[in-house]
């Protein structure tokens, strides 16, 4: 079976910037994939691989059976292809012919692409077309398909059920309250995992989801009953904002629809600007995999953050590789903040990207998430770049300092336990540079940075921590 995945062509004929390993690394969707990758990113397997000029990258890859599996690649999607049975995207091939591409220029010839991977291409550009044709006429596929009044009494129903399970929970806070916070490591996480449950029964996701966390904090270490009621306080309030849904001002009850686990869709207007890559990065929620990417618009100054989902064993769809600037419109999603959005048309192709964006303290990256909570006080951290700080190591753990007034920022827990952090250090060298990142009440956890050179005249690259 061919598998593919990806945004759709630009239909640009613009010339298309060749990756660097390091680009082509940020798009695996596991370690594993990573390692297989590389074992792959080598002339010997590949036969009559090429390249074209509007972005497409094809293969012939030597496989366990007699026939070598067929591999493209549309790099202005990006988007993949292969005949090899991975339900992975991109697989072990597509990784393998993209770092075989950036390291060695040489290895694959410029030209026309061969028949069974022109079938493919060609197919994307139609559909490509049939969708323009559809945005233009204004038309969607969806239109005139929904039934308002039926999707306004499911609403409701989940909305009451929702409530059925804030109620639930806020008797279990009080419980536990009422027990005293020393003893909850008594009941073990059966008694969190049961609670959970019922909250994803009553349709409430992101409830069951700070539930599981609150289970987790007993066995997290010294001073765990400190971060127990710091955690049961922003669940009671979240519970109580629920409950007066109707009495916030919208802003808040979007963020609070959003936090409880109510989908909305993407709400105009949409931006469009030439949006910088800044870092691509998976986490496990349970059986599901969420994937982040940020993004920072180059004209509006605006952060975009572009949120893929995967069932267990699969990787989410949506990869952009770290570095590159697409020209493409930005949808955001209502709640506080506005940061999220979905990624829509993108407008000629990738191009490879050196500058960081502009960025401050890190006094100012502290301001900007106290700003940040008071549109969403159940945020975990903020975006932000800091500009010519130093990597220095402060106990058991590392922070970044400012060069030119000695503010620091303590790095968080999840940047001390990632490789990234040596990368950030061999980076620095024990100079100034650009860091972007998020920051939050457990520090500052960096995502890319980008030498002093780099941030001053243009030279350098996005180098990924995660």
């Amino acid at each position: 079976m061919l598998l593919s995945h990806g945004g759709e062509p630009s239909g640009a004929t613009d010339p298309v910037v060749r990756w660097t390993v390091e680009q082509v690394l940020a798009l695996a969707p596991d370690d594993a994939s990573r390692k297989a990758g590389n074992r792959l990113g080598t002339a010997g397997p590949w036969s009559e691989a090429g390249y074209g000029g509007t972005g497409a990258v094809w293969g012939l890859c030597k496989g366990s059976g007699t026939k070598p599996y067929r591999t493209v690649i549309d790099t202005t999607g990006p988007a993949y292809t292969c005949s090899c049975p991975s339900r992975k995207f991109p697989c072990k091939h597509a990784l393998g012919l993209l770092l075989l591409r950036a390291s060695d220029a040489s290895a694959l010839k410029e030209g026309e692409e061969p028949a069974w991977a022109g079938e493919w291409l060609e197919g994307r550009r139609k559909r490509a077309a049939e969708r323009a044709a559809v945005q233009a006429s204004g038309e969607g596929p969806a239109a005139g398909l929904a039934d308002p009044e039926a999707a306004r009494r499911r609403a409701d129903r989940r909305a009451e059920r929702i409530t059925g399970g804030a109620q639930e929970l806020e008797q279990r806070l009080t419980d536990l309250l009422r027990g005293g916070l020393a003893a909850a490591d008594r009941s073990g996480y059966a008694l969190w995992e049961e609670t959970a449950a019922r909250m994803v029964d009553a349709q409430a996701p992101g409830l069951a989801g700070r539930v599981r966390e609150l289970g987790a904090i007993p066995a997290s270490g010294p001073g765990w009953p400190v971060r127990l009621l710091e955690e049961c306080a922003l669940l009671h309030l979240l519970d109580t904002a629920w409950l007066g849904l109707d009495r916030l001002p919208e802003p808040l009850a979007a963020t609070v629809r959003t936090r409880v686990g109510l989908t909305s869709p993407a709400e105009g207007p949409a931006v469009r600007d030439r949006w910088l890559v800044l870092a691509q990065y998976d986490t496990q929620d349970g059986k599901i995999v969420t994937r982040r990417i940020w993004l920072h618009g180059e004209e509006s100054g605006r952060t975009a953050l572009l949120l893929s989902f995967g069932a267990a064993g699969r990787s989410p769809g949506q990869a952009l590789p770290v570095g590159v600037t697409i020209d493409a419109e930005v949808t955001p999603y209502p709640g506080g903040g506005r940061l999220r959005g979905e990624l829509g048309p993108q407008f000629g192709t990738p191009l490879a990207t050196a500058s960081p964006p502009p960025g401050g303290t890190t006094g100012d990256a502290v301001t900007a998430y106290g700003r940040a909570l008071l549109d969403d006080p159940w945020l975990d951290s903020w975006p932000a770049t800091l500009r010519d700080v130093i990597p220095v190591p402060s106990g058991d753990g590392w922070q970044l300092v400012g060069a030119a007034d000695g503010s620091a920022l303590p790095i968080a827990p999840s940047g001390l336990s990632r490789p990234g952090l040596w990368k950030l250090v061999a980076l620095s060298g024990g100079g100034p540079v650009t860091v972007f990142g998020e920051c939050g009440h457990r520090g500052f956890d960096p995502l890319a940075a980008w030498c002093a050179e780099a941030s001053d005249d243009g030279a350098g690259a996005t180098v990924a921590l995660v």
